[in-house]
């Protein structure tokens, strides 16, 4: 099989996986792959086990010109070619189709010491939205060859041979002409101002780049329409433009570049709909005069001719365009009478009944018998005429009479009538439940209300309760679920309360919880733990010395939580195999969205009674996403990956299928609850400014930094003979060890990468890609602060790669007219990063940043002033979002501990706001060596 890939220094490379024959291969491949593959690509495919690993294979660059060729000569419904290729087939003839349609335009660049005119795409809401789709289908290996910046950088390498190529081989006389016709350098004169010309050229693309008005046709009533002659009267469609955020405003005869405009897309509309061309129209301007026939015509066929071709119909209030839709009522016993583990849950017996609506109508089996004989999409229900599709109505009909329930059927029977082959023909708008079940399906019942536990020392927030409710109520039937409140709600605290109310709700011992987290957040559990449920007996399972066997077993007999991180779980299944747990959860579950991964494996084998995962996004890029992670919670309630693409991803993705959408929520919602901090429910219950502290822990290579300089600073101090000289040498050392906190490359000021082999060097960096991508996960933006410039000069560039986003980073070292700048793009939205980072000293007083709402300090300068002061440039007049502010802490290091005393010491925490670390210096040697020693529970794994 033959394979491609785009490389920004190469093109596109081709590379074969297999030894198939070439001749088999649709022309004009077997001509490429006959020349020689001098070129090395590394591209990621799944290896014998299933698990994707990169390597590196022979492959034939094409230079951009002669990969336009290939890709538009290709036929891209071929098998024969694997996706990647067809997909890079469909983007060049997207390309062709801008470029045929003039949404293309030229512009100049600087290259090899010469001017050189190339074609680019025009830009604009309708090519952006459509980079975004092809962003969204693209295939695993090419998303892992570079992802959307190699789709963009594809995207400007096609346009300008595929746009010379439409030219035909044209030349002109004048330079400019000549050299974007002939692609040949620009001829300059002397004393030519190019770049002024370069900038006029930008600024007249800048103008084309405002979307044309959209064509709207309104139907309005002729005034005597219940007269004698209401037959033969003629009803006006209305001519209207609707500008991006406007309203619909009929044409004028006064507004001539209006009326160029819709007599071509009115001209466009009469394509596609042809009955308008052959009515009267208005001779004082645009409009049309239907007649009744033509009224009708349009309500039941026209109106989709018109909106697939991106005309919108609006008709008058007597008209009612409705989809058919099903409803389903299920009953189940009030309570539960066997408390049997099989006989409950997704095994629990009920009956159900489907019927079938139109808009909010509920038809009667009479009606829907009589609309299912007709052959018209436009019908007469109860004193309105309703536009349906006759054909839907008919599946629809047969569907409820072949699918009716006797009260033998289990609710995990009737889920998997949403996932089977053959599915409801139309979306299921609604589902009423009564019983138990009401509170699973119920669409608005909740669950019985749960006392707060005696043994939480938290006061819960009323959203928070109900979070408690509902994971009890889960528990309590066997079914996993999914936890998905933004971030900041307080999952943690939510799921610590269901294990206290476990706890004093039971006489018998319950089986501990295993919760599998990543190790960045393994210290935050922990403290937490300890904070909200004291009496909660925490046993941590990660690091080198780690218990095994009987020690293993006999530790976790003795305790309630289990804390572990994914990559120990991966490699110590085996152990987790030996214990039946009560529960096992999942925090960050977006760690298993690949179901395929060792990892996503290796939890997902740990045997359980309950299963709960915890996530703030649990779709970050592809609905299968959101399939591991449930499959998880509740297997196979989604069927296999295979099933679950073609019933759901596919047909929601590719082909935004309503019917497979609704079907999805029918099926997932009882068993993800989602809470957002948007939620007028929820954001009412939030503090105006929302601080947390979360920690990260060292990796092994930060903590030997950690204990060099702890050393060097002890041998220093004994050498110290003066207060000075003394205070010199812990300020040096708290600055060293805040740098080693940051990151290894920080400390040692080497140039060395931030990550090695894949793997971070620093907890805390990790710590941050996380936040970051929680944040662009809700469509929000961060301010990034650290007192130390160089880290900024690490993250920076990090964060920029990573999540394919410009990271402005504001310090002192920026002029004035720049950092005005910078502020202005980020507040006016003109940037298109939702990231900016700050030093703290540089951008903590006098800015005013209030587009972002989350605030992150990824390094503590021990004075709360000047934290605050940081804050304040998000939380100010201005903000309308509640503010969370992340307080970034290395577990077990000098950053915890000085929290604590800030946080525990009022007096500590006043004199701080005055003098800063001064005050550090002031401790004696065993209050320092107190201080800033490392904690064992430091290090991850």
């Amino acid at each position: 099989m033959v394979h491609a890939v785009w490389s920004s220094g190469s093109g596109v490379l081709l590379w074969v996986d297999d030894s198939a024959d070439t001749s088999e291969w649709p022309s004009p491949l077997p001509g490429m792959l006959g020349r020689r593959f001098r070129h090395r690509a590394t591209v990621t495919v799944p290896d014998a086990r299933g698990e994707l690993t990169e390597v590196t294979v022979p492959a034939l660059a094409l230079a951009p010109a002669d990969a336009a060729s290939l890709l538009l000569d290709l036929p891209a419904a071929d098998p024969r070619l694997p996706g990647d290729l067809r997909y890079l087939i469909h983007v060049a003839r997207g390309i062709r189709r801008w470029a045929e349609a003039g949404r293309v335009v030229p512009e100049l660049r600087r290259e090899d010491g010469n001017w050189w005119t190339r074609w680019r795409l025009l830009g604009g809401d309708r090519q952006r939205a459509w980079l975004a789709e092809l962003g969204a289908a693209m295939p695993g290996v090419l998303r892992a060859a570079g992802g959307r910046q190699a789709l963009d950088e594809f995207v400007l390498a096609l346009t300008d041979p595929i746009v010379r190529d439409r030219l035909g081989g044209r030349d002109g006389d004048h330079p400019l002409l000549h050299a974007l016709l002939t692609d040949t350098p620009l001829e300059v004169p002397e004393r030519a101002r190019v770049g002024e010309a370069e900038s006029r050229l930008r600024r007249w693309r800048d103008s084309l780049a405002v979307e044309e008005p959209d064509l709207v046709l309104r139907l309005v009533e002729p005034d005597d329409l219940d007269g004698p002659d209401a037959d033969v009267l003629l009803w006006r469609l209305e001519v209207c433009l609707r500008a991006a955020g406007e309203a619909p405003a009929p044409v004028r005869h006064t507004d001539p570049e209006g009326l160029r405009v819709a007599l071509r897309l009115l001209g466009k509309a009469m394509e596609v709909y042809p009955r308008l061309r052959g009515v009267p129209s208005d001779p004082d301007g645009l409009d049309l005069l239907l007649p009744l026939a033509v009224v009708t015509d349009l309500v039941a066929h026209g109106a989709r001719a018109l909106a697939a071709a991106g005309v919108t119909l609006l008709l008058p209030r007597a008209w009612v365009v409705a989809a058919p839709s099903l409803r389903l009522t299920v009953a189940s016993p009030p309570v539960l009478l066997d408390t049997d583990e099989r006989d409950v849950g997704l095994h629990q017996l009920l009956s159900y009944n489907w019927e079938l609506a139109i808009g909010d109508l509920v038809l009667t089996a009479a009606e829907v018998e009589r609309l299912a004989r007709s052959a018209a999409d436009l019908v007469q229900l109860r004193g309105q005429w309703v536009q349906a599709d006759a054909a839907a109505l008919a599946k629809a009909a047969k569907y409820v009479g072949a699918h009716g329930s006797d009260g033998s059927t289990t609710l995990g029977g009737l889920l998997a009538q949403l996932t089977a082959a053959d599915p409801p023909p139309l979306p299921v708008d609604s589902v009423t439940a009564t019983g138990w079940v009401s509170s699973l399906l119920g669409g608005g019942a909740r669950p019985d209300p749960v006392p707060p536990p005696a043994a939480l020392e938290a006061t819960l927030r009323p959203y928070q309760q109900r979070g408690l409710d509902w994971l009890a109520f889960m528990s309590g039937l066997g079914l996993g679920g999914i936890l998905a409140d933004d971030m900041g709600l307080g999952k943690t605290v939510q799921l610590l309360a269901l294990l206290a109310h476990e706890r004093e709700r039971s006489d018998a011992a319950v089986a501990p919880t295993l919760l599998v987290c990543p190790m960045s957040v393994v210290g935050n559990w922990q403290r937490e733990a300890a904070r909200f449920t004291p009496g909660l007996r925490v046993h941590v399972h990660h690091g080198p010395g780690r218990l095994r066997d009987s020690a293993f077993a006999a530790a976790v007999a003795d305790s309630d939580l289990v804390i572990t991180t994914y990559a120990v779980a991966t490699r110590d299944v085996e152990l987790m195999h030996e214990k039946r747990w009560g529960r096992v959860v999942l925090d960050e579950a977006q760690h298993i969205k690949n179901a395929a991964t060792a990892q996503s494996r290796a939890v997902r084998s740990i045997p359980a009674r309950h299963r709960l995962a915890l996530t703030g996004t649990p779709v970050e890029n592809r609905l299968e996403e959101l399939r591991s992670i449930l499959d998880f919670a509740n297997p196979g309630l989604l069927g296999s990956p295979q099933q679950f693409r073609a019933r759901f991803a596919v047909p929601i993705e590719r082909l935004q299928d309503e019917s497979a959408l609704a079907r999805l929520r029918t099926v997932t919602s009882p068993f993800v609850l989602r809470r957002v901090k948007t939620d007028p429910a929820v954001i009412a219950d939030l503090p105006e400014k929302f601080e947390m502290t979360v920690r990260a822990n060292l990796t092994a290579e930060q903590a030997g930094l950690y204990r060099g300089v702890l050393d060097d600073m002890t041998r220093r101090l004994r050498d110290a003979d003066n207060p000075r000289a003394r205070k010199g040498v812990v300020l040096a050392a708290l600055t060293r060890l805040k740098q080693v906190c940051n990151h290894p490359a920080h400390f040692l000021a080497d140039g060395s990468p931030a990550v090695r082999r894949g793997r971070h060097r620093s907890g805390k960096l990790a710590l941050v890609e996380d936040i970051v991508e929680s944040v662009l996960a809700d469509d929000e933006r961060v301010l990034l602060f650290t007192q130390f410039r160089e880290f900024g000069a690490i993250v920076a560039p990090y964060l920029a790669e990573r999540f394919g986003v410009d990271v402005p980073f504001l310090h002192g070292g920026v002029s004035r007219t720049a950092r005005d700048a910078m502020v202005r793009d980020f507040q006016d939205g003109a940037s298109a990063s939702p990231i900016m980072l700050l030093s703290l000293k540089a951008g903590g007083t006098g800015l005013n940043l209030t587009a972002a709402n989350h605030v992150v300090h990824l390094d503590r300068w021990w004075n709360p002033a000047v934290e605050n002061q940081a804050t304040d440039r998000a939380f100010r007049i201005g903000q309308r979002r509640d503010v969370q502010v992340r307080k970034l802490l290395c577990v077990g290091t000098l950053e915890e501990r000085i929290d604590a005393m800030l946080t525990g010491k009022a007096e500590l925490a006043d004199l701080a706001v005055g003098v800063g670390e001064k005050w550090i210096t002031e401790m004696s040697d065993d209050e320092l060596a107190a201080l800033m020693m490392l904690g064992e529970d430091a290090v991850g794994e």
